[in-house]
């Protein structure tokens, strides 16, 4: 298969996953980086050994196929519009955008246009999530009708090098690291019918003691701790609770009980883990991994599987409309806790397909 030639826009910190993982997949080929900070674009150019240049540049060589835009949330929606504009497919980082309203133009250009939008995360389609969704599929606890799924912990402003914007509107725990819980809740349950949720704001400044800005103060103006009942269309009841306000806690990332039997799912924001089934009163037994991708980290799998999905003209996993319903699902959050009351989500998604078991490394399909 050709390459498809990717453009990676935005050089911060999680750049470096990307472009570390980005040469185990044959079906790309990063050409070249840039960032608003011209002198970021060129530092992590030279640790990787690509080709520094201008947004504008980028945006305007026609051998760029597909945008990465791994800017903050807030820029997201801007940058796509643009390489949609140029011709190009785009590739977000998560959240695919800070509101459904702002998201929505940005689907419908490309779809006018006849390109694709994908979005991060793709951590569901790592090896322990994807056995997960296997055993599911095959019955292995029955019909799921509940679970619970946490993720708490004290910020970031404990390791990131400049953590503002996570307090910032599109920011918070949940716009954060929900989408990684949302998206594999959808992948193994299907997509979300309603959400009912309170969420609260548990300091108003917050110190950092990181470095560089180790010791200053920064604002708050999104919710930092949110829970709430998730309701599937197909009946399962999961209850989501996000925190940056927990300094330790003893729940586990997700677990989903069914009619035969219960199990845990490992963290979604990682790519392996174990999975684990008990079936009815029966102890906890761990299940082997039946697929590749989950003994380290794969942060560009989703775009390798667009790129594959663009060649072989099939649908991709990482899709927009898979985005935009677990967007409009975290919006929810806020709309319910705000009004006090169960928000029906008006966006549905196809569970995206599941991996075939293999354990090549690089192979899609």
């Amino acid at each position: 298969m050709k390459p498809v030639i990717i453009g990676l826009i935005g050089c911060g910190d999680i750049s470096a996953a990307y472009l570390r993982a980005a040469p185990l997949f044959p079906q790309l080929r990063i050409k070249s980086l840039a960032d608003a900070d011209p002198s970021r674009a060129e530092s992590r150019a030279a640790e990787f050994g690509h080709t520094a240049t201008s947004v504008e540049f980028l945006l305007a060589d026609p051998e760029i196929e597909i945008v990465l835009n791994l800017t903050t949330p807030q820029a997201h929606v801007p940058i796509a519009l643009a390489s949609i504009a140029a011709g190009k497919h785009a590739y977000c980082e998560k959240p695919l955008a800070v509101s459904t309203a702002e998201a929505r133009p940005m689907l419908d250009a490309a779809a006018k246009a006849c390109l694709r939008v994908g979005s991060a995360p793709d951590t569901f389609l790592g090896g322990a999530h994807q056995t997960a969704r296997k055993l599911l599929d095959d019955g292995a606890i029955g019909r799921v009708l509940s679970g619970t799924a946490h993720m708490m912990n004290h910020g970031h402003e404990h390791w990131h090098p400049d953590p503002q914007f996570y307090y910032l509107a599109g920011g918070g725990p949940l716009f954060d690291m929900g989408p990684y819980y949302l998206t594999n809740l959808v992948n193994l349950l299907g997509p979300i019918a309603s959400v009912m949720a309170s969420a609260t704001t548990g300091f108003d400044r917050r110190a950092i003691s990181s470095a560089p800005k180790a010791g200053e103060t920064m604002r708050v103006e999104t919710p930092t701790h949110l829970t709430g009942i998730l309701t599937f269309v197909n009946g399962a009841v999961i209850n989501l609770t996000t925190s940056f306000d927990v300094w330790k806690h003893r729940h586990g990332n997700t677990e989903l009980y069914g009619e035969a039997g219960s199990m845990i799912v490992p963290d979604p924001n990682r790519f392996g883990g174990t999975v684990s089934t008990a079936i009815g009163r029966a102890d906890w037994t761990d299940i082997p991994t039946f697929h590749g991708f989950a003994h380290g980290n794969y942060r560009i799998i989703g775009l390798a599987d667009m790129a594959s999905a663009i060649r072989a003209n099939r649908p991709h996993r990482c899709n927009g409309d898979l985005a935009f319903h677990v967007l409009e699902a975290m919006e929810a959050f806020l709309i319910s806790s705000a009004e006090r009351r169960a928000i029906d989500l008006q966006s549905r998604c196809e569970r995206p397909a599941a991996l075939p078991a293999r354990d090549e490394l690089g192979i899609i399909d």
